[in-house]
């Protein structure tokens, strides 16, 4: 399923340049006006679209909607943790293990059907 491993790599991309422009600037920019924080965030963001777009176009030829949203959850809390552990050097938390389990469950429902099942 190259569309599949496709999808998921540029919605890796996206959700790293995503999680920078949502949350770097709390270390980086803190100082600054929040505008300034904004308008960086807005440029970052725009790297973001770029990749999130058209994953979301090639995902959805052979996943549903909810299998797409699933998908970018489980991504984001795989990019977002070392983010916070590395990056903002936050301490790993037993929590993020419950959230991931959280999210394994919607994983299996969302997914129980197959490729393209929509529930």
């Amino acid at each position: 399923m190259r569309e599949v491993g496709l999808t998921i790599l540029m919605l890796t991309l996206s959700n790293v340049f995503m999680t920078f422009a949502w949350y770097a600037h709390l270390k980086e920019l803190s100082a600054k006006p929040w505008i300034v924080a904004a308008l960086a965030s807005w440029g970052v963001a725009l790297l973001e679209y770029l990749f999130q777009v058209p994953a979301n176009r090639i995902g959805y030829t052979v996943m549903s909607l909810g299998q797409l949203k699933i998908l970018q959850e489980v991504i984001t809390l795989g990019v977002f943790v070392p983010f916070a552990f590395f990056y903002m050097k936050e301490p790993l938390k037993l929590d993020y293990l419950w959230a991931a389990l959280c999210i394994l469950g919607a994983v299996f429902f969302i997914f129980r059907g197959g490729l393209g099942a929509s529930a």
